[in-house]
């Protein structure tokens, strides 16, 4: 299996789109209306950020879950035991945000929730009936307006040589949240697995918009779109000595939203993020 790229400007591209994440729980969208000069700028920009001393100055607070995290305290994937090598930045408008950084990246946010709010529409326009009568609102609508919606700036440093024995960028995992949609990172290294268990390197050529499955439209379809396994692997040879940085936004319903008969957005995150350590 091979994951399709759909050109967002065909018209038969939300029929293929929508059909990729039933199949394989991801998207790859190119020509779509993200310019990529604005994320290339954001790369190098947050790049000189993670260099700088002035990030623990921003350092996260508990409860808000804003602000900076440290590769000390950043997550460990649920069923693992190693933390994964990386540190980042959560970006919410309501939070803290260094002021060089903050009219970039909100512009970013903005750009991106606006497509993102498309691609929902997409999804539920080609849900089977059976799937879509289980929404408790439009999918659309469930993200407008929302405090929760996740902007993640994803440093990940070059490796040393001394990292824990077993340890990766990114262990295997499934997001929390309906769609996460991320720009290619600046290095390869994305990985979705295949049903038959083997691992399948996201097409990440510059430029690309990869769109995946979180847990929270899995359960709001009664499990008809996947959640995925993903993960990011270690680089080797010179890339070794080069820095990833990765751009995600996880897109949250309002927390009052009903995902299901069991949960609202509000029950389902604190479920996970308590199984992440963070919480």
């Amino acid at each position: 299996m091979s994951l399709p790229v759909v050109d967002y400007t065909a018209e038969d591209a939300p029929q293929r789109f929508v059909k990729s994440l039933r199949e394989t729980g991801f998207g790859v969208l190119i020509n779509h209306p993200i310019q990529q000069s604005l994320v290339t700028s954001i790369y190098e920009n947050w790049q000189t950020f993670f260099n700088s001393e002035e990030k623990h100055q921003f350092a996260f607070d508990a409860e808000k879950q804003d602000g900076y995290f440290s590769t000390e305290v950043s997550e460990t994937a649920k069923s693992h035991t190693k933390k994964d090598i990386k540190e980042y930045y959560h970006v919410y408008p309501w939070g803290r945000i260094p002021e060089p950084l903050e009219a970039e990246i909100l512009n970013y946010y903005q750009l991106a929730s606006d497509l993102a709010s498309e691609l929902l529409d997409w999804v539920e326009q080609y849900s089977p009936e059976e799937v879509a009568k289980n929404y408790s609102e439009a999918l659309s609508t469930m993200i407008k307006d929302t405090p929760n919606t996740l902007l993640r700036i994803l440093h990940y440093p070059p490796l040393t040589g001394n990292e824990e024995p077993g340890a990766i960028r990114a262990a295997a995992h499934e997001d929390i949240n309906l769609l996460t949609l991320l720009p290619a990172s600046n290095e390869a290294g994305l990985q979705v697995k295949n049903q038959d268990g083997s691992w399948l390197d996201v097409p990440s050529d510059f430029g690309n918009l990869i769109i995946n499955i979180g847990d929270m439209l899995q359960e709001a379809s009664g499990g008809y779109f996947p959640s995925t396994t993903h993960r990011v692997i270690n680089p080797s040879g010179k890339a070794n000595s080069r820095s990833r940085i990765s751009l995600p936004l996880f897109l949250h319903p309002r927390s009052d939203v009903k995902l299901s008969e069991k949960h609202t957005q509000s029950s389902y995150l604190l479920e996970r993020l308590r199984e992440l350590g963070v919480k």
